[in-house]
Formats: structure tokens, sequence, C-alpha cells
């Protein structure tokens, strides 16, 4: 009868660790942040002391004096600052969340318009993407703002697209009527919102078209020529075949450029449209508290984000899940 020995266990020391030893490395680099900004924000309040002008919010509830030219919370020049910049940032959410919707639908247009088998139209959206994506969008936002919406005709003279009127006091969805010289009734849209969104959304669908084409190129040719056989059309094949096994790749691309969008929405500032940046930097103008101002404009940035981040990584777990 053959005796089978147990060989005993051999304990690394901790220091051999790899995983102990990372653990370690990170709990003391966190633990060094946090004391360094604590120290920061400790000589920051003691200068501020001797100024004169310690951290505070109370100035938040204070009237503040100036009017915003557009906003979907009702708000007037005598309501406190924090309304304000609630109505700011208000503002920046319908840029936001209405750019990320027609940029997602045009980017995947174009991106998938990439495999077309007509040359022409192929053609067209790599000039596309290569022109616009080489292009300061600050530039881009004056050029639709000052070189095309601020030369639209008067009211009486709109420009008529099917559901769509165009003229210089807005732009006008959903049948608006000329009554007095003046266009009234449907969605109005100012000038300033339009062409923040339509440089927004053609920036942004250009990035998100090569992050869907890309996706559109894992998938294998054999996954096309199978659906083929199968008498799909292109149309067809993109939908329900080739789309599906390509949003594994494509939704974490999607991630860092709908983050790039909201980030981007602050150069509204630029014409003239009131967001969250703007209504903050008048702000910060009329009541000097420029740290107080400033640190709740990096909150606020910092939580959309990881909002947008949160959200994009469960429909990522979603997709994967689908997946097997």
């Amino acid at each position: 009868m053959i005796k089978i020995l147990a060989t005993p266990l051999i304990q690394v020391p901790w220091w051999r660790n790899n995983r102990k030893v990372g653990w370690l490395l990170q709990a003391a680099f966190g633990l060094f942040l946090l004391i360094a900004i604590a120290l920061l924000l400790a000589n920051l309040e003691r200068n501020l002391a001797r100024a004169g002008m310690r951290l505070t919010l109370g100035w938040m509830s204070q009237p503040a004096g100036f009017d915003i030219a557009e906003t979907l919370l009702p708000y007037k020049a005598s309501d406190s600052y924090g309304r304000a910049l609630l109505a700011g940032l208000i503002n920046t959410l319908r840029v936001v969340i209405s750019g990320l919707i027609l940029a997602t639908g045009l980017g995947v247009v174009v991106g998938a318009a990439s495999f077309s088998a007509n040359p022409l139209l192929r053609g067209i959206t790599r000039i596309y993407v290569e022109l616009v994506r080489n292009i300061p969008l600050l530039l881009q936002l004056v050029f639709w703002y000052f070189a095309v919406f601020l030369s639209l005709p008067p009211a009486d003279q709109a420009l008529h697209l099917p559901g769509l009127q165009l003229a210089k006091s807005g732009i006008y969805l959903f049948g608006a009527r000329l009554i007095n010289g003046e266009l009234e009734g449907g969605l109005r849209l100012s000038l300033e919102l339009a062409a923040l969104l339509t440089g927004l959304v053609i920036y942004s669908a250009a990035f998100i078209a090569e992050v869907v084409r890309g996706g559109i190129a894992s998938v294998p040719k054999g996954q096309w020529e199978a659906a083929e056989s199968l008498g799909l059309q292109p149309i067809q094949i993109l939908r329900l075949v080739v789309l599906p096994q390509a949003l594994r790749v494509i939704v974490p691309g999607l991630n860092s450029q709908y983050i790039s969008l909201a980030k981007n929405s602050s150069l509204a500032v630029a014409i003239g449209y009131p967001d969250l940046y703007a209504v903050a930097e008048t702000t910060l103008n009329q009541t000097g508290r420029g740290i107080e101002v400033f640190l709740l404009l990096l909150l606020i940035y910092l939580v959309l984000n990881l909002l947008i981040s949160a959200a994009m990584n469960a429909v990522n777990r979603l997709v994967r899940l689908q997946e097997r």
C-alpha cells in the first residue's frame, strides 16, 4: 500500500505577495493624498480668514440681480444666486441630454454609412469625419452662430423646411404661424441654443461615428456573408446581426465621447447661451466668491460625468451579459 504524503503549503511573506503589496501601496497613496488635500484646505481657510473672507455658501440666498435670457425654470432678477445657478444647471442638462441623443443618432448613421457599397457615400462620410474632427469646436460654434444663424431672414421671410421654420427670431418646430409679422406657436429654440446644439452634435457625431465604425469593423466578415446567404438586406444585416455584436466594442468608446460632450457644453459662454458656466461666471463677477463658485462648478461637472460613466458602465454590463 502506497502512502501519499501531503506537501505542506509554503507561506509566502507578505512583502513578496504582489496583491497585498499593491493594496498597501494604493492605501498609502490614498492616505497621502487625503492628508495633502486637508493641509491645502486648512491653509486656504487660514489665508481667507486673514483676508476676512471665510468659505461660506450664505451668499447663495442673496438676490442675484441679473436676468437670464432663457430658462426652463421660472426665474426673475430678484431671485437668489442659488436659483440662478439652478436655472443655469437645467439649461446645461437640456443641452447635454439633447446633444447626446442627437449626436448618437447622427454618429451611428455616419459610422454605418462608411460601410456602404456606394463609394460616393463612403467618401462623403470620410470627408465629414476628417474635416469636422480637425476643426476646433469653439471655431465651429462661432461659425454656426455668427455666420449661419445670425444671417437668417426676419420672421416674415422665414425659411420653410418640412416641420421647421428658420428666422432671426429663432428656430420654430411643429408648425408655427405668422401673426402680425411674428412667428408664434410650435416649439421655439433660440438662435444661441440652436447654434450650440448644431455645433455640439455635428462635432461629437464625427467622433462617435469613428467609434461605431471601429465596432462594426470588429465583427468578423463571416457574419456578413452568413447574413447575406440568408437573403437579408444590408440594413437588416446591420440592425439584426452586426450592430448587436459590435455593441461590446462600441459602448466603452461611447462613454468617453459622452463625457467630452458634457464638458464641451461649457463653451456655450462663447455664443451667449446662459448655461451653468455662464451663470456661474456672472455670479463670480458680482459676489467675488471665486473659490466657492469654482468648487461648485467642479463638483457639479464631476457628478454629471460620473453619472454618465455609471449609466454607460451599466449598459456595458448589460451588453456583455446578453452576449454570453
